[in-house]
């Protein structure tokens, strides 16, 4: 079953829904946003629309929300951008744009002016986010054939472009998904009389980037450059000589990196010297970035230190030890003393080298009119050192005037917040452990099979398992993690998938059975054939759906958002007043003189408390409260076998009170069996079965397939599945199939289907159906030549465990709705053995989608679980989309949450998670924000009447400092996740789930 999850990378789905409706429903049309900038005027031609493209950013120096932003308006204000999203957690930026009004270099230049530091990750092209779908035909013998094919699959609507190659037998089609499916074209395929077996479908671009060493000047690298492009299958070759890297897009079924590495040290092997390349090492991209910036952080902090430490025990040590007191306090110009000196030079290195960062911050952030954290940082450091300097500077001018200085106020605050920022970062780094778990199942080296012409091995390598290609053979040893997305091709053993798909007991493998690329081979040695690498990899497009959902901003996100706009500004005008109000109250004797401490004035005072105020305020926290949580709520899912797709899916999955369950596949297995035969005329079981098969063989139907395969046990010869000709051929969606076999007219399907044909249903046959149905299943009438001729009973049996999931939502306060295309007898049945009492039973795709609009509208939150196309239109209508992770491509794109194993206790898990979460969410906003409205008071002296605490500035900014990072502590506390304890418990017939 855990294979089947891959439909994700676009593995064949069946299409399994409920009831006896025929053939596909066509894909349902999603909404979607604007799609092209305002202004510009489209032709309706599909062929004249502009390309599309992706690209990420690395984005240094973002500190809170008011910084991303920042950058997300100036990002949007050029022409040609689709969208954008800033990811201040992970130092992102994606942005959607088109090509013909703007570029990516444009962007991130734009990135630079608002101040911070971009570099191109990632870039993608796609034209209206075509996809590419490749098929394998059997039975094509001459150019006619292929020819006749690409034209029915290029007279498709919304195909860009369709290839059929003979010699291969492979179709390669560009298509739009959003007005067409690969079914589309697998049933065209057929329908011009060929076979057709998906190969893959999806975006089929793949991408790497080489280190290359050597002799590096223009015209190697130019011959290098055009020896790469002159592969088949190459598309774009960038070489940057300043990295010596080298990025190329190909198409993984025509070359490889193998290739690449092959043709660059063949070339300049001469007098110019000998070229090495390898695959660009590991850590490049987001980890190094994520690495560079803890490092950076790490060695300011320790500078910071070397002359922090030093104003600190001059201030607030040595000043209590009697000779190291008297030397400190020799006067060298007038009041100036040795002290003093020390303090203003020790400290200025701290404000105006270490503490850059926070002016080059400031300046960039107040010159596109916003204000961050940085502009809080300089400007409260900026008074304690400024003041200082003048104070200093006064005493060395005057006989008398005694100076106060705050160096070490303006040292320490920049130490403790490079600290906090340290801390931050790396606490930042772990919230992102799920993925590279995922990413470090894949094995670091392979072992490549070579073979002579007879087949036999003739030789083995150890590679790179990066360097796999596409049909590649490799071999897994026992305790070896499977290297790659393919199928066996010699060999049996049994895999463990539980790390991928969540399966517990291992999967029996043999000669071609797929694998997953990161499971691990329990025993017996296994040849696997590659089928899909790179981004390809079903482990790959789990990394990526799981990053694209730490993309996605939850909606109560935007209350910080809202806030840091304001949040700055305002800090710094209470801090002002602050300090204007303890000032005035001085000067005019607002407070008595005993309050005031013996080494300070009343200006000095005032200044203390609005320099404390200013760094005490902490808009990070705010900004850090959600990311950061959801984040690890999304990693924590994966490892769990629940993939949600973003923040939005989350904060919906909490409040989550109905549950509307599809029957077949969801609450069943999905896999029907003909269990009971009644003949109500004369004739032999086997001709029945005959006539009925060669109808139903023409039907993708799941009830269609059971009664074919069932049909197949009548024969001496199993394989043979080439049956009569079928004639006329018609499905009847929701009802059954009507066809000529034989000269005989032949109808299956169900009793409104009869009814509709004016075929008479006898009391025995009402009898059977009612028999049937009150065993939860199904019953099929089948008339031969206008006469009821027999009742067959179809049943799919329940989940293991549906009852006891069902229950638990109850006690959840969860209401559970089934919604099935069956008929209402067998509904009925089923609802009843799992525990459900509301039933719509006989409904059509869009009926289900119109029933989650009424609950809806009747005020409940509604979580839609499915996994057939019919349940896509519902999928996308709830306000939670759960597909079942078996289930077909198009359910799973529709759903906001994936369930992987396939089981319904995940439902709970899912519920549980997004409930969890959004409880971390909300401590996090409570911390947040009543942090600021506690400590600003604070600060401000509000205690200082009643009690004489005052908080100096340099632990206020300790306290800045810790505030960020216990908010994303507090998140990391989600990695602790687990399952509600009664499913750890839960006794599924007989079997304990673990």
């Amino acid at each position: 079953m855990g294979t089947k999850l891959f439909s994700l990378a676009c593995i064949r789905g069946t299409g399994a829904g409920d009831g006896y409706s025929r053939g596909l429903s066509p894909r349902p049309h999603y909404p979607s946003m604007p799609k092209y900038p305002k202004g510009v005027l489209v032709d309706v031609d599909r062929n004249t629309e502009p390309t599309e493209s992706r690209v990420l950013f690395s984005v240094t120096g973002m500190t809170c929300s008011a910084c991303a932003g920042s950058v997300e308006k100036a990002v949007k204000r050029l022409p040609g951008i689709k969208e954008a999203v800033v990811d201040v957690l992970n130092n992102r930026a994606q942005v959607m744009f088109y090509p013909s009004y703007v570029n990516e270099e444009t962007i991130r230049e734009t990135i630079e002016d608002v101040g911070f530091e971009a570099t191109l990750i990632m870039e993608e092209k796609n034209e209206k986010s075509t996809q590419i779908c490749r098929m394998l035909i059997k039975g094509m013998t001459c150019t006619t054939c292929s020819s006749t094919v690409e034209s029915a699959l290029r007279a498709i609507r919304g195909v860009h472009r369709a290839q059929v190659a003979l010699a291969t037998e492979e179709a390669e089609v560009h298509y739009d998904p959003i007005i067409v499916s690969h079914e589309q074209f697998m049933k065209t395929i057929e329908e011009t009389g060929f076979e057709a077996i998906l190969i893959s479908t999806g975006e089929d671009m793949s991408n790497i980037k080489l280190q290359i060493d050597g002799p590096w000047n223009d015209f190697p690298v130019n011959l290098i450059q055009k020896s790469l492009q002159a592969l088949p299958g190459v598309e774009k070759v960038d070489i940057d000589t300043n990295l010596r890297k080298c990025s190329i897009s190909y198409k993984a079924d025509l070359t490889g990196p193998r290739s690449f590495i092959k043709v660059i040290e063949s070339t300049g092997s001469g007098s110019s010297g000998q070229f090495k390349a390898k695959i660009y090492p590991k850590g490049e991209g987001r980890d190094s970035h994520r690495q560079d910036e803890i490092n950076q952080y790490k060695r300011s902090f320790m500078w910071s230190l070397v002359f922090t430490v030093p104003v600190f025990l001059t201030s607030m040590v040595f000043m209590y030890i009697p000779g190291l007191k008297h030397l400190l306090d020799t006067k060298i110009v007038n009041m100036m003393t040795i002290g003093h000196l020390v303090r203003w030079i020790l400290s200025t290195p701290v404000q105006f080298f270490i503490g850059r960062r926070f002016y080059t911050g400031s300046y960039k952030s107040l010159r596109h009119g916003s204000a961050n954290m940085d502009v809080l940082i300089a400007l409260g450091t900026n008074a304690a050192y400024f003041y200082s300097v003048y104070s200093v500077l006064r005493a060395a001018a005057s006989p008398h005037f005694e100076a106060t200085d705050f160096f070490e106020t303006s040292a320490m605050l920049i130490s403790f917040i490079l600290l906090g920022k340290y801390l931050e970062v790396m606490a930042k780094g772990k919230t992102s452990e799920a993925i590279a778990k995922l990413m470090d199942l894949t094995p670091d080296t392979a072992t490549l099979l070579t073979f002579d012409s007879q087949g036999n091995v003739v030789n083995e390598e150890e590679i790179d398992s990066r360097l796999i290609q596409r049909s590649d053979v490799i071999k897994i040893l026992p305790g070896a993690k499977v290297a790659s997305d393919g199928f066996v091709t010699w060999g049996q053993s049994h895999v463990n998938e539980s790390m991928i798909t969540g399966e517990a007991l291992p999967v029996g493998k043999r000669k071609g059975d797929p694998v997953i690329g990161g499971t691990v081979n329990e025993n017996g040695v296994l040849h696997i054939k590659a089928t899909r690498v790179g981004s390809e990899s079903a482990l790959s497009q789990i990394v990526q759906l799981v990053e694209s959902a730490q993309m996605a901003k939850a909606p109560v996100q935007k209350l910080a958002d809202r806030i840091s706009k304001f949040f700055v500004p305002l800090v710094i005008i209470f801090s002002f007043s602050t300090w204007l109000s303890w000032f005035l109250s001085g000067k005019f004797d607002g407070y008595p003189k005993s309050w005031i401490p013996s080494s300070m004035d009343s200006f000095q005072l005032a200044l203390q408390f609005g320099i404390s105020v200013m760094v005490i305020a902490c808009p990070c926290a705010l900004g850090l409260a959600t990311p950061t949580a959801v984040m690890v709520g999304t990693g924590v899912g994966a490892t769990q076998g629940v993939l949600i797709k973003g923040g939005q899916a989350l904060e919906s999955a909490h409040k989550v009170d109905c549950i509307v369950f599809d029957k077949t596949g969801t609450l069943t297995i999905g896999k029907p069996l003909v269990v009971n035969t009644r003949l109500l005329k004369n004739m032999v079981l086997r001709e029945f079965y005959e006539l009925i098969a060669a109808a139903e063989v023409n039907s993708e139907h799941p009830l269609a397939k059971a009664i074919v395969e069932y049909a197949k046990k009548f024969r001496g010869d199993e394989e043979n599945s080439v049956w009569a000709e079928a004639q006329n051929f018609e499905s009847i969606t929701g009802h059954g199939v009507r066809a000529i076999v034989q000269n005989k007219e032949i109808i299956v399907g169900n009793k409104s289907l009869m009814l509709k044909k004016s075929i008479g249903i006898s009391i025995d046959a009402e009898e059977i159906l009612t028999e049937v149905e009150e065993l939860a299943q199904t019953g099929i009438l089948v008339s031969i030549d206008g006469q009821l001729t027999g009742v067959l009973a179809i049943s799919d049996p329940l989940k293991p465990g549906a009852r006891e999931v069902i229950s638990i939502l109850k006690s959840m306060k969860v209401k559970s709705i089934v919604v099935t295309g069956d008929n209402r007898g067998t509904a009925n049945s089923i609802a009843m053995e799992v525990g459900i009492d509301d039933v719509i039973a006989e409904a059509k795709p869009e009926d289900k989608a119109e029933k989650v609009k009424e609950l809806q509208a009747s005020g409940h939150v509604v979580a839609m679980v499915g996994d057939g196309i019919n349940d896509s239109p519902a999928l996308v209508a709830a306000d939670v989309g759960m597909a079942i992770g078996a289930g077909t491509d198009i359910a799973i794109e529709a759903a906001d949450i994936v369930l992987m194993k396939s089981n319904l206790e995940d439902v709970i898990t899912a519920i549980d998670l997004s409930r969890k979460t959004f409880t971390r969410i909300r401590l996090n906003y409570i911390w947040a924000l009543g942090y600021n409205l506690l400590g600003i008071p604070i600060a401000a002296g509000v205690l200082f009447p009643f009690t004489g605490f005052r908080l100096p500035p340099w632990i206020a900014g300790a306290a800045m400092a810790a505030s960020s990072v216990s908010v994303v502590c507090c998140s990391l506390l989600l990695k602790y996740y687990k399952r509600p304890r009664i499913l750890e418990t839960l006794e599924i017939q007989g079997i304990t789930t673990v």
